[in-house]
């Protein structure tokens, strides 16, 4: 079983950006923590992060029949982005939203995902762990 992990916009700059809302970890720890959790499960893991919309959009159209499971922090994008919805359309498999922080805690303007209503579920306000509970989520729902 293969899961492409998709980082959004700042996600790079883990450990450095807000700690309060995100933590001191960086996007290399989680993407080690998420790999060792993948292994002992049997799942590969890929991750791909990217500042650019466009390029988000494009990885997420070139997972189509390459992957059983996606993770997404869609990061700001996550409110304003209708293309990475529409993309998120275009895959058949469970696909797992994931957030640092607890989004309804936030601004109000970050209260609102795009992409809640085509996602399998989401998970938010669990900091870094909350990748490890998206692995947990995606393997029991690609199992057969």
């Amino acid at each position: 079983m293969k899961i492409l992990v998709i980082h959004g916009p700042n996600l790079n700059m883990l450990g450095k950006r807000e700690p309060r809302h995100y933590g001191t970890e960086t996007m290399d720890d989680i993407n080690r923590q998420m790999a060792d959790k993948g292994m002992a499960l049997g799942v590969t893991l890929d991750f791909f992060q990217s500042n650019c919309e466009g390029h988000i959009v494009d990885r997420i159209q070139s997972a189509i029949e390459q992957y059983e499971g996606l993770i997404i922090n869609a990061a700001a994008y996550t409110h304003t982005s209708l293309a990475i919805r529409d993309a998120l359309l275009l895959l058949d498999i469970p696909i797992i939203e994931v957030h640092l922080s607890n989004i309804y805690k936030r601004e109000p303007f970050r209260r609102n995902s795009m992409i809640a209503d085509v996602v399998s579920g989401q998970i938010c306000g669990f900091g870094s762990h909350g990748y490890l509970l998206a692995i947990d989520a995606a393997f029991q729902l690609m199992r057969p």
